[in-house]
């Protein structure tokens, strides 16, 4: 099953017009790689309290655009964001209690931030969360729990959660063991491009389980995975088609 993911994305919502004016000039720099430039128009916005500026600060300072790396720094602004309620800043907040960056490592704080930007509906924080039930931190362990989180995730099209319902479903945890169920999200997430979930297809595939008996069918998977360097399809494609097939890229 897969671990915690971060994912960052710009998000231009609703704010008043000379702000959202100045906030959108802040994006086209930060889009243009003039991250000085984003710091200039975006700075002044975080310190008057404008939590999509404030977050975005921390992106800058996570990723030393333009800045110094400071992770310290990067959890300070997303603090200020997450406690107006930015739901992304609440995920990279519960993401830097889960990895110590900035912050003191601290899973149970972890997952305080990421239900509360579950709760809004921030699917990489659904993933996450989901995440924390499956493995026992920062909360009970609770595959049911897990599950529940990844079908939220899976629902708005992440792909992380999409293969780990594969998973759950192919294992029988926290649903009943339905390998047809389980064929069914690792396709969805195999056809987003999801390595794992197209050679977790090729498998099912190639035994016969949650989908037809299909040689050909589990090749064109394991091929695809293997292109992106996915070294179990790669085994597989060679096992199956032969080395005239595939060749492994030389590094």
């Amino acid at each position: 099953m897969r671990s915690r993911t971060l994912f960052v994305a710009l998000a231009l919502l609703a704010l008043p017009s000379c702000t959202k004016w100045d906030y959108w000039k802040g994006e086209r720099a930060y889009k243009a790689r003039d991250y000085q430039g984003a710091l200039t128009y975006w700075t002044p916005l975080a310190n008057a309290g404008n939590d999509k500026a404030q977050f975005m600060l921390g992106v800058i300072y996570a990723n030393g655009k333009g800045v110094p790396k400071d992770s310290a720094e990067a959890a300070r602004w997303y603090r200020k964001a997450a406690d107006q309620g930015n739901a992304a800043a609440q995920a990279s907040l519960g993401w830097a209690y889960d990895t110590g960056r900035g912050v003191l490592k601290d899973v149970a704080e972890a997952a305080r931030w990421y239900r509360r930007a579950a709760d809004q509906g921030y699917a990489d924080a659904q993933f996450n969360l989901g995440v924390a039930y499956a493995d026992g931190e920062g909360v009970p362990k609770d595959e049911a729990e897990a599950t529940r989180w990844f079908r939220r995730a899976a629902d708005q099209g992440n792909a992380d959660a999409r293969f780990n319902l594969g998973v759950a479903y192919e294992n029988g945890e926290g649903v009943p063991k339905d390998e047809a169920e389980a064929a069914r999200w690792y396709r969805k997430a195999a056809d987003q491009g999801d390595a794992d979930a197209q050679c977790a297809l090729g498998c099912m595939y190639e035994k016969g389980t949650g989908v037809p008996r299909d040689e050909a069918e589990a090749v064109r998977w394991y091929r695809k995975a293997a292109e992106q360097g996915h070294a179990d399809a790669q085994f597989n494609l060679r096992r199956l088609a032969g080395d005239e097939v595939f060749k492994v890229p030389k590094p």
